[in-house]
């Protein structure tokens, strides 16, 4: 049975996008390093994070609405805590709720981060039939990977999470793999690469932890800049020998089409944030998934629509922390039109406070990074322009 879902009026003035959290920031592993699981502090009378019917079919009318006119494509994101636990029904309504609202034409993508624990034959059919798009965390081989990542009894999870990837691969589900950069896994880059390698994958995310932490500035967790920056240099320097084409790893795709002119395509490079909320289970909006923190709750979507909650005065001034922060630290970095300043969320002072003017954590590290690749990219773009694939970057490698 459908609720009555009165229809968005409005339109967004540019496409944005929402990350959904249909079960809050409940989760069935407990990862030391995790963000997410003290939000349950902020609804302290709350025991079921469930996201009602209601507030699941509004969330999706009023996406889809929301888009300006001619958008043609709209991408749900579903993320958690972890989002398997609200269970396999919740997600057959979303898609026909989805099927419901989409326009004539309308292209609806689904993506889901999970930490693969609970897939099983049944979720990875349901996710190939819809077409969903699977992010699975892994942070290395075993011993690197259960060092932070532990079950709820204090156990590695390396194994369970395994075998929901062979699942889902058995199942040719798209996947792709996050690996988290940190203290623990930052100097080993190439064992990492080859281990995933190994295991079949073929699209590699990797996300840098940095958490801020109260009169210390960083935890001990955090991965260090040169940690980080040497890492990338080192899974930069083991794709390019022989897996350009064959293995895609988001940080080198992003880089390679921002050399080209294209805009990013992963916010954190993006030159202005204020386009990617995040709604929790009971229907409130925040501004970003790293700023879920009561001066950044926007509304709810059960009181306004996504037009108007974008257009908040509180969104508004978010939008404009990360020009604000490159402005005062980033005018003169001859790689800014590759990093844009990075996450604002990791500008972080020395008494642990996330703060516009402070100097990006990881600075260094993306200038390693980015130098490292600029010659690299000049090559490709070569080839590309000459209608070659990037694999022959090396015929115009400059020989200073």
């Amino acid at each position: 049975m459908s609720l009555l879902i009165p229809t968005t009026k409005a339109k967004a003035k540019r496409p944005f996008h929402i990350l959904s959290k249909p079960i809050g920031p409940l989760c069935n592993l407990d990862c030391e390093y995790c963000f997410y699981l003290d939000k349950t502090d902020y609804y302290p009378q709350t025991r079921k994070f469930d996201m009602d019917e209601a507030t699941l079919e509004l969330h999706i009318k009023s996406y889809i609405e929301s888009q300006p006119v001619g958008c043609s494509e709209v991408t749900f994101g579903w993320q958690g805590g972890e989002p398997t636990l609200r269970g396999l029904e919740f997600f057959q309504r979303v898609v026909e709720l989805q099927s419901r609202y989409a326009r004539h034409g309308m292209n609806i993508v689904n993506t889901l981060q999970t930490n693969g624990v609970l897939i099983n034959d049944h979720w990875a059919a349901f996710l190939k039939q819809n077409n969903f798009l699977v992010g699975i965390s892994i942070d290395g081989d075993a011993e690197l990977h259960d060092h932070y990542r532990k079950t709820r009894s204090g156990k590695g999870s390396y194994r369970q999470v395994i075998q929901g990837l062979k699942t889902l691969q058995k199942h040719q589900v798209e996947t792709n793999v996050l690996t988290v950069i940190q203290n623990h896994n930052g100097d080993h880059g190439k064992r990492i690469y080859r281990h995933l390698k190994q295991l079949g994958v073929r699209f590699i995310q990797f996300i840098p932890i940095v958490e801020p932490e109260k009169g210390k500035g960083v935890s001990k967790r955090s991965v260090s800049p040169q940690q980080f920056g040497q890492f990338m240099v080192d899974v930069f320097e083991e794709w390019r020998k022989e897996d350009i084409g064959k293995v895609f790893v988001s940080h080198f795709d992003n880089a390679l089409g921002m050399h080209l002119g294209m805009p990013s395509s992963i916010c954190v490079h993006a030159p202005q944030c204020g386009e990617n909320l995040v709604i929790e289970h009971n229907g409130d909006v925040y501004s970003c998934d790293h700023f879920v923190f009561p001066e950044f709750k926007i509304g709810n979507i059960n009181q306004r629509d996504y037009p108007d909650l974008i257009e908040t005065p509180i969104q508004q001034q978010f939008s404009t922390r990360k020009p604000i922060g490159s402005e005062t630290h980033c005018q003169r970095c001859e790689q800014r039109s590759l990093c844009h300043g990075a996450c604002p969320a990791q500008r972080i002072d020395e008494s642990g406070e996330i703060a516009i003017s402070a100097k990006h954590y990881l600075c260094e590290g993306y200038y390693q990074l980015f130098s490292h690749l600029r010659p690299y990219l000049e090559a490709m773009g070569q080839c590309l322009k000459r209608g070659l694939p990037p694999l022959y970057y090396a015929r115009f490698m400059r020989r200073d």
